[in-house]
């Protein structure tokens, strides 16, 4: 880990040595030299540090070598933003004579800082050559001199793995019906050469499976050729290709090849392909990590048509998707135990000798307890479990075990399989990854994390590399998916357009991050008081501790700071907080007791994050404007109406995020609102996000201005009138990145006219639009990429729903609020091919609803209501074939009686739904629903 420090250093040194060179001034040469210093010590570090990851026996000075690299790293990172912040600080802007005084007055104050940081610079690059020079005594390879692969591997004594390949079938639990899955894909299905991937997280078990699947006796009879291979992280491909043979030639009892150890990778491809032209051969891969391994492989095993199969595990799903480039490819995710199986495993493995196999009762709590925290993991049941057989069974022995769990990983024996088998997957990331994947430890354990506010962490970091074309959120989107498909972070919720809402740790890949963060000083996790800390530490997260605690930690020159479940932050505390923590890049205030910011905020030069969300903060100070490295200010739910003009100097900001959603509010205009901003945002040119903007009072010129923010992803606008309507539209038309776009106008009546945007957006995915609509915009139904389109106060009187049935990607639409004034809605067959959320309320003349059959193919949540002329069931809902779920909301007495399952006489129309919920209001706001659930006669006890 040492090496994805100095990895990150010398990316964050190039960058200022070549885009901000001014910058550095009279430290330019000795950054510079540092920087070639550090480039040489990193190629011997991926030696160092697959070492260390390998457990092999390293040497005492290697260890102290490697934790001095670490430390010099932390320590020219802080003496470099010690002298960006002297440069920047109380930087004068005027010119002419006053400026020019100024600007002396300034150099003189800040000479004698200035020069005490260069020469502790000058310092550290002495120390750095020190180190360099030293590296050369303990034999280290360079990363150039390492092998292809780069590879790191546990040799097959140390291996917890092998453990997999001898189970016996009654120490398996929970894999009968995955294994009879598996059966069935090998030995039946095309005659075309298939790949079976299975595919999980470590210790899922996916080897087990994988054996006891290889080894079942229809499976031997099916095929004429097996051989079964372990090919982990560091392979040969030679050495593959010749053990595939031998085991062949074994398992058909012919004699060896000869000169079979001499033979070159080609002429092994030709010996397979030759050997196997009319056998029917079955080959597993065990443990696979590369994603172009097929590529060495796929010649070699050819595609006969007699029924060849490759089964892969991998922890990695891209491994899977690789092989589909020449081969049919079928992909078995493995998933954690059931709750049921895995108490089953945990008991039959805890208490094997005490108590026939069954858990005490005054053990059961606690016993949950630690089968909750397992998540379903196999290796890590067992090798709980296994420890927990050996201990006394008394409450004392468990208690202690769930609450050191993470530092029992790192030094127990019984329990060093988990920590290596968990930790495999984090070395073999690129050290870039490392760093993104060791901040999701910053959350809390079960804490499901925004997805879209750890990728503005992580950028705020600097862990996202530029890449041209992409935005660096599109970037860091990509390494996110990338450790999902790496089996290391799992999906909480899902956007319905398919992306990545909300992700999260597995409760024992937490607790193992949470002692690497710990070993490599990469964050420091507060769960407990403490008065102080000895140690480098460059980030903090506080969970449940006083406010008090951060006292001690004023002077560790801290980087990010993330605040979780605290109690209160006084005022007393807050006058001081900026000035203690000066060198912070991230500050996550998000649903903290905070109603109060300083304007010290202002002297947080190296800012680049700051959340507000759900605080009740009312107001900003006018310091915010000298945040200039400010990339997100988010703002939501705060009670921060209006910004000051000093907002417009934060040049560098992207996510400029601002409303408050009054939830005790039936929804309405008035519910939502946004913030007021000043003339001059234009020049905020790197903006991507800008929502909600309130635009009362008819200001066209900041309207005009926003035209200028050709980098906007997402905009959204409050109180539009007829004055700024026309002078939107035109900014809309320059805004030819938009992905997002919500319009509300400041009143139900008030005419919005969206026909007059010349060159709508044409990559736009979200359109909401709130009032009242003359004419339908005949540029919508042209909108390829449209995802979502809610519809609300349009008093539209033509069927919108002929213009839109054939958006080709739409999944969701939303048509309420006296958006339609008709009384007939009608979808035609082959409407909709994609919709699968379809919301219409709130539309008072609505008298039928016709849904012809080919209709919403896809459709599975339905939502109808607050119609009082709808006053019989669409019968066209019976056509609804994928419908999972229908709500009908506050429809009147009859209706509702006419769904009686016993009784009722339109029952037969949804009975095929699995749930139906019938709401009625029962107070004001947001949440003002009570439900009835009718479940299908037929469905129920499925």
């Amino acid at each position: 880990m040492a090496e994805t420090a100095v990895s990150s250093l010398i990316d964050r040194l190039l960058h200022l040595l070549t885009q901000e060179a001014k910058l550095l001034g009279g430290i330019h040469g000795e950054v510079a030299d540092i920087k070639d210093e550090l480039e040489s010590i990193q190629s011997f570090l991926k030696d160092a540090d697959a070492k260390a990851a390998a457990e092999q026996d390293i040497d005492d000075g290697v260890k102290t070598w490697v934790k001095q690299v670490r430390e010099v790293a932390f320590h020219i990172d802080i003496a470099i933003d010690q002298y960006l912040l002297q440069v920047a600080l109380h930087d004068p802007h005027p010119s002419g004579f006053r400026g020019t005084l100024q600007k002396t007055t300034h150099l003189l104050k800040t000479i004698i800082p200035r020069h005490k940081i260069a020469t502790k610079i000058q310092e550290i690059k002495a120390l750095v050559q020190k180190i360099n020079e030293r590296s050369k005594r303990y034999g280290f390879q360079s990363s150039a001199q390492g092998s292809c692969s780069g590879a790191r591997s546990i040799s097959w004594n140390n291996d917890p793995r092998k453990d997999s390949l001898y189970l016996d079938d009654a120490d398996v639990v929970g894999i009968e019906s995955p294994i009879d899955e598996l059966i069935s894909w090998l030995v039946g299905g095309s005659p075309n050469r298939t790949v079976v991937s299975v595919v999980g997280m470590g210790g899922l078990g996916k080897t087990t499976l994988a054996k006891k699947v290889y080894d079942n006796q229809m499976v031997k009879g099916h095929f004429d050729c097996h051989a079964w291979i372990s090919v982990s992280q560091s392979y040969k491909i030679e050495d593959l290709l010749r053990n595939i043979i031998k085991q062949f030639y074994e398992g058909r009892k012919e004699p060896p090849l000869s000169r079979i150890d001499a033979m070159d990778e080609q002429l092994l491809v030709n010996k397979l392909r030759d050997y196997l032209q009319q056998k029917r051969y079955v080959v597993v891969f065990d443990d696979v990590w590369k994603i172009a391994f097929w590529d060495s492989i796929k010649n070699s095993l050819l595609d006969n048509h007699i029924g060849g199969r490759i089964m892969i595990t991998t922890r990695n799903s891209e491994v899977a998707n690789y092989c589909k480039k020449s081969s049919h490819v079928r992909v078995y995710k493995l998933q954690p135990l059931p709750w049921d199986k895995a108490w089953e495993l945990f008991c039959k493995r805890a208490f094997q000798f005490d108590f026939e196999g069954q858990c005490p009762k005054f053990l059961e709590e606690l016993s949950h307890d630690i089968v909750e925290k397992c998540g379903g993991l196999p290796l890590a049941i067992v090798a709980i479990s296994g420890l927990l057989s050996t201990k006394e069974k008394n409450m004392f022995e468990w208690k202690n075990l769930l609450d050191s769990l993470g530092s029992e990983f790192g030094r127990n024996p019984h329990l060093s399989s988990v920590n290596k088998i968990l930790s495999l997957s984090f070395e073999d990331l690129p050290y870039n990854l490392k760093s993104c994947f060791l901040y999701l430890g910053m959350y809390p354990e079960d804490y499901s994390i925004n997805c879209v506010r750890l990728i503005r962490q992580w950028i705020a970091e600097g862990f996202v590399k530029e890449i041209e074309g992409k935005t660096l959120e599109e970037v860091a989107q990509e390494y996110l998916i990338e450790l999902i498909h790496r089996s290391l972070v799992q999906v909480s919720e899902v956007k319905l357009d398919g992306k990545v809402r909300r992700c999260r740790l597995h409760d024992l890949l937490h607790e193992i991050v949470l002692q690497k963060m710990k070993d490599l000083s990469f964050c420091h996790v507060l769960l407990k008081q403490e008065s102080s800390f000895e140690g480098l530490i460059q980030r903090m997260s506080i969970n449940k501790v006083s406010y008090n605690v951060l006292k001690g930690f004023k002077d560790k020159k801290i980087h990010s700071l993330l605040l979780f479940n605290l109690d209160e932050l006084p005022k007393s505390f807050m006058s001081h907080f900026f000035l203690d923590f000066k060198f912070l890049k991230v500050m996550d205030f998000e649903e903290a007791p905070l109603d109060h910011i300083p304007k010290d905020v202002g002297s947080l030069f190296h800012l680049r994050y700051l959340s507000l969300r759900n605080t009740q903060v009312k107001k900003l100070p006018k310091s915010i404007g000298k945040l200039q490295n400010l990339e997100t200010l988010d703002l939501k739910q705060t009670l921060v109406f209006e910004l000051p003009i000093e907002i417009n100097r934060l040049h560098k900001l992207r996510h400029l995020l601002a409303y408050y959603h009054d939830h005790g509010l039936d929804f309405s205009l008035a519910s939502q609102k946004g913030v007021k901003i000043q003339k001059g945002v234009g020049c905020l040119e790197e903006l991507q996000k800008l929502y909600f903007v309130d635009l009362h009072h008819g200001r066209v010129d900041l309207v005009k201005d926003m035209g200028k923010l050709r980098q906007l992803r997402k905009l959204g606008v409050k109180n539009l009138s007829k004055e700024t309507m026309r002078a939107l539209c035109a900014s809309i038309a320059m805004m030819n990145r938009l992905q997002s776009l919500d319009i509300a106008s400041i009143s139900e009546d008030e005419i919005i006219d969206l026909q007059s945007i010349s060159t709508p957006p044409q990559y736009l995915q979200r359109l909401y639009i709130k009032g009242h609509l003359e004419k339908f915009p005949d540029w919508i139904p042209k909108l390829q990429h449209l995802v979502k389109l809610g519809i609300y106060w349009s008093k539209l009187n033509e069927d919108p729903m002929k213009a839109l049935q054939n958006l080709p990607n739409l999944l969701e639409l939303e048509i309420s609020r006296q958006a339609y004034n008709g009384e007939q809605l009608h979808i035609k067959i082959g409407g909709f091919p994609k919709l699968k959320i379809l919301n219409l309320q709130f539309l008072n003349a609505l008298h039928s609803l016709m849904i012809d059959e080919g209709a919403l193919p896809l459709l599975e949540k339905f939502v109808i209501g607050r119609s009082p002329q709808l006053k019989e069931v669409p019968c066209g809902i019976r056509h609804l074939k994928n419908l999972k779920e229908l709500r009908f909301i506050d429809m009147h007495k009859e209706f509702d009686e006419s769904l009686d399952p016993e009784l009722g006489s339109h029952y037969w129309i949804i009975e095929h739904i699995p749930v139906v919920y019938l709401l009625h209001k029962v107070r004001t706001g947001f949440y003002d629903l009570e439900a009835h659930i009718l479940r299908s006669k037929h469905l129920i006890g499925s």
